[in-house]
């Protein structure tokens, strides 16, 4: 049966939870996410994240009855989770509404909150997390985990992020140079763009405060970073065209310097501007020719 167009959440979750209450294997759900938070929480483009516990984890992986009760499913599949290092279903149901069914062993579980949250899991249950099922009073234990304010980098943590990015831009060129343009991409709008992202969040802070909320992976990224730098990262993105990559690759590294060098001044670390000049002469030699 489909799950209805109007409030398509509000009645799967619903329905989900009628039918979790009876099955003797779950012994806890959670729904964590957009629509568990107050800041930034979930809007018709969201999904729905419900972390279910269960002393039989491989029924929920292996099976697909229990999913396809809840609605017309288009599309599903099974992933790790992006914390906790346990498996997810994925499901998308005709209509676009989406879930991640997340699925922890008890045992995994229960050990997590008697030995303390790792920071992944804790970030996420900070922004905010909902208990709808707790037959072992386990959950009632999790406490809301207290802001966090990260440690900026060391000097030694803040010139292997340098050094790795300078580097891979002299390896992109090698590959551009050469004319594979799809490793070449990859690396730029790829590797290098997480390194950028990370460089980002600390300038963020550096401007800020340490305790400034830059979310993760670059979630609300066009809310937290300053305006400026977004118009700038707009250039460091390249189609699928040899001089488009050449450009982005030299914006990107123009970008890069600009932010390394303000967060190197904020921190007391020095950035040798020599290392930024070499590798876009370096860059150049390859590109250019």
């Amino acid at each position: 049966m489909p799950v209805a167009s109007t409030n398509p959440f509000q009645e799967l979750t619903k329905r989900f939870l009628v039918w979790a209450e009876a099955q003797h294997d779950i012994r806890g759900l959670l729904i964590v996410g957009s629509r568990a938070r107050a800041k930034f929480p979930a809007d018709a483009l969201s999904d729905l994240d419900l972390v279910v516990i269960t002393t039989d984890p491989n029924r929920y992986l292996n099976e697909t009855g229990w999913f396809e009760d809840l609605g017309l499913v288009l599309v599903t599949f099974i992933e790790e989770t992006a914390v906790g290092q346990q498996l997810e279903r994925r499901v998308l149901y005709r209509g676009g509404h989406d879930v991640d069914f997340s699925i922890f062993p008890a045992s995994a579980f229960r050990k997590l909150i008697e030995e303390g949250l790792p920071v992944q899991i804790e970030d996420v249950f900070r922004r905010g997390f909902q208990v709808l099922i707790d037959k072992d009073k386990v959950l009632e234990k999790l406490p809301v985990p207290p802001e966090r304010t990260p440690s900026p980098p060391t000097a030694q943590e803040f010139n292997q992020d340098v050094n790795n990015f300078l580097y891979h831009t002299v390896w992109t060129a090698k590959k551009l140079r050469r004319g594979e343009l799809w490793v070449a991409k990859s690396c730029c709008d790829g590797h290098m763009k997480r390194l950028l992202l990370r460089m980002m969040e600390w300038h963020a802070r550096t401007v800020h405060g340490w305790s400034y909320d830059t979310w993760f992976e670059g979630r609300f990224l066009e809310q937290w970073a300053e305006p400026k730098i977004l118009a700038e990262l707009s250039k460091t993105f390249a189609h699928y065209d040899k001089s488009d990559i050449k450009n982005a690759l030299l914006e990107s590294v123009e970008l890069h310097r600009h932010l390394s060098t303000d967060v190197g001044i904020s921190l007391g670390y020095q950035v040798p501007a020599s290392n930024y000049s070499e590798t876009l002469r370096l860059v150049r030699s390859y590109v250019d020719t």
